[in-house]
């Protein structure tokens, strides 16, 4: 698919586009993520796809939301798996109702929904993680709902299981940026090998230790993309700590 419009990136505001904080700084003036239309949608491909993933990162204005929408509807009518990650930024909204408006939107097609702490607590209103999966599943059914706990951890909760692993802290740390994705795509590595249908204890535990190693990892290092770990460094981490 041809690259049709990418926008302004601005990102080098401080030296080596890092805030006092140490924290990346990013601006999109446009975002080319914000200019995907329908008609760019790569039909074929999703079609072919196991598991669809996305989040409301694309679905911050109308030319882009209804595209996501409609690749969604795609890739759930040819049977895919969805999996949907909030991944909640609320400086690109309009306001967070209409925020909260596509995050319902999301839990309505998900077989898969990573959420953050923070993000389920806002959105449900209970500071509790297991009350607050109760008041997502009371309403929508999604087989399988991850809650990322940042140094606490990270729990699953499939069917009528709750599997909960602490991280694996690393003194190395230097930034959180891609920790979430990271842990997100672990998981779906793992729903990929095993599929979404009769996990176990030990599956939900193998995952959930897989995905934290992987987060861990990544927080050691800057960047996102190019940094990905390794499927060998994630397995030397978990070994080294047996």
């Amino acid at each position: 698919m041809d690259v049709v419009a990418l926008g302004e990136l601005l990102i080098d505001f401080t030296e080596n586009g890092i805030s006092s904080q140490g924290n990346p700084l990013f601006e999109a003036n446009p975002g080319g993520d914000m200019m995907l239309t329908e008609e760019e949608i790569p039909e074929e491909l999703i079609l072919e796809t196991r598991i669809f993933h996305f989040g409301t990162l694309s679905m911050t204005h109308e030319n882009v939301r209804r595209a996501t929408k409609k690749a969604v509807a795609i890739a759930k009518q040819a049977g895919a798996i969805i999996s949907f990650d909030p991944n909640i930024r609320e400086p690109l909204w309009n306001s967070m109702d209409e925020a909260r408006e596509q995050v319902l939107y999301g839990l309505g097609q998900c077989h898969i929904l990573k959420i953050s702490d923070n993000e389920i607590q806002w959105l449900t209103g209970k500071n509790d993680y297991t009350e607050a999966v109760k008041w997502i599943r009371e309403k929508y059914d999604i087989p399988l709902i991850l809650v990322s706990m940042g140094k606490e951890g990270s729990r699953a909760y499939y069917q009528d299981r709750m599997v909960e692993k602490a991280p694996f802290i690393n003194e190395n740390t230097i930034e959180t940026t891609g920790a979430g994705d990271t842990f997100c795509a672990c998981v779906l590595h793992y729903i990929c090998k095993h599929g979404l249908e009769n996990l176990t204890e030990k599956n939900l535990k193998e995952m959930l230790t897989y995905a934290n190693a992987a987060a861990s990892i990544i927080t050691t290092r800057k960047g996102a993309l190019r940094v990905m770990p390794r499927p060998e460094e994630i397995e030397a981490l978990i070994v080294g700590h047996h």
